[in-house]
């Protein structure tokens, strides 16, 4: 089969597309025929290495993934061949204490598809059929394989983790990103008020018709001053933070009294520095958040179904020009998901 995988980590240009076996599904895996992968930082980071996590190479990034049942294992008995579906990309054991509770995040052997184990930037993809959740008409495969990752994560970090309430307010940062377009709606899902930080003027008039009541372009404001003024000096309730180094500082002064600070990542750096004063002084609350639990997957795809929350695809390339997707998610250009078409 084709795919795009890499024999060594490093930059874009590590990339390759060419040929790879076409995996095996075991007796309660299904083989999928991949329409759709859809890019995430996770890519990005998982190329270049991460330190402390050994990757087994070649290896295929890819966590988000739609596509067609092409071949059932022995043992599968929820799905048929020719079924339109999309996969949860977290992978855990569904036998340890934590798996049972409905906490399969915490699981001891988890891992998200595409990390260590092959991804779906490929023809083909061996998944667990536990792991397939059907696609809702009339999503086409690239929207569908946008949703999943990032609106679990970020329905665990708002609903979950910070259990936001009607008439709050949260800051989402990166209006554009994955992660921020699904925040935004999730929060508006929820009854709150919405701000959002964005680069560009453009990105400000999409994320104001995703539904953010205020829009602050950082290149021109600092956005905790920003935020003050915005909310009478209050501050906000709820900071959704994934980026890391150069917000956390003034993310944290964002926020009013009793707030909650979510974070689940760390683009621009992971070193910070804050007052431990401001935390303790004044009853903040952080959530650290990766991913999230099946159950609030399929809580989010219930929405999904009944077209309440949407993802959003910003462009869409070929499998094979996948470095060139790379690129222009590092270079911060899209404002929504990156899809490869298969």
């Amino acid at each position: 089969m084709k795919a795009i995988f890499f024999k060594e980590h490093g930059g874009a240009d590590k990339l390759i597309y060419g040929d790879r076996p076409t995996p095996r599904p075991a007796p309660h895996e299904v083989l999928l025929r991949v329409k759709a992968c859809a890019l995430n930082h996770l890519d990005i980071w998982v190329r270049a290495g991460i330190p402390g996590l050994p990757i087994p190479l070649p290896h295929i990034p890819g966590s988000d993934v739609a596509g067609v049942v092409e071949k059932t294992g022995a043992l599968v008995t929820t799905v048929s061949e020719g079924d339109k579906v999309m996969v949860a990309p977290g992978l855990s054991c569904g036998e340890c204490d934590d798996c049972l509770l409905g906490q399969d995040h915490l699981c001891s052997t988890f891992d998200i598809l595409g990390q260590t184990h092959d991804g779906g930037c490929a023809e083909y993809i061996a998944v667990p059929a536990a792991n397939l959740i059907p696609i809702p008409d009339p999503l086409g495969f690239e929207e569908a394989a946008s949703f999943p990752l990032v609106f679990l994560t970020a329905w665990h970090m708002l609903v979950t983790l910070a259990k936001i309430k009607p008439g709050e307010t949260v800051l989402v940062h990166a209006a554009g990103s994955g992660v921020g377009i699904a925040a935004i709606q999730v929060a508006k899902l929820w009854g709150a008020r919405v701000l959002t930080t964005v680069g560009t003027d453009a990105k400000a008039a999409k994320a104001k018709a995703l539904g953010a009541d205020e829009v602050i372009n950082y290149a021109k404001k600092d956005f905790a001053k920003e935020t003050r003024a915005l909310t009478d000096k209050r501050g906000v309730d709820i900071v959704v933070e994934h980026i890391g180094q150069d917000t956390f500082e003034k993310s944290v002064l964002s926020l009013a009294r009793n707030g909650r600070l979510v974070t689940c990542g760390s683009t621009s750096g992971r070193q910070i520095q804050f007052d431990l004063r401001t935390f303790f002084s004044r009853n903040l609350t952080i959530h650290g958040s990766r991913m999230g639990t099946r159950r609030g997957l399929d809580e989010a795809v219930r929405f999904l179904a009944a077209k309440r929350l949407r993802p959003v695809v910003d462009k869409v390339f070929p499998l094979k020009k996948a470095a060139e997707a790379h690129v222009y998610m590092e270079e911060r250009k899209n404002f929504g998901k990156i899809v490869l078409s298969v």
